[in-house]
């Protein structure tokens, strides 16, 4: 089913715009017929730095690991939390 898109609204203000898409769907003003795919080769994930306290005996298996596997072992420790962060959210998934 087709729609008949809606023109773009003009706003006063942004308090105005909040409360204009509060209520409305912006589905209603989306053209797909002129719309084009987008890429953003050089986007980055924003990161951040932590301080994390690890037992030593952790950190130097970590690094074992980590070079068996021929990585840094920063890296590796972010794709175990990685893991372990998907595997919580699945088992939280099967819980409720």
């Amino acid at each position: 089913m087709k729609t008949k898109n809606k023109k773009n609204q003009q706003f006063k203000s942004e308090e105005a715009e909040r409360e204009f898409w509060a209520s409305h769907s912006p589905l209603d003003y989306f053209d797909t017929a002129t719309s084009k795919r987008a890429t953003f080769p050089n986007l980055k994930p924003s990161l951040k730095s932590i301080s994390i306290r690890l037992p030593e005996d952790m950190l130097d298996e970590l690094k074992v690991l980590a070079n068996k596997r021929d990585v840094p072992y920063q890296s590796l420790a972010k794709l175990y939390l990685s893991w372990g962060i998907h595997s919580e959210r699945q088992r939280a998934k099967v819980t409720h």
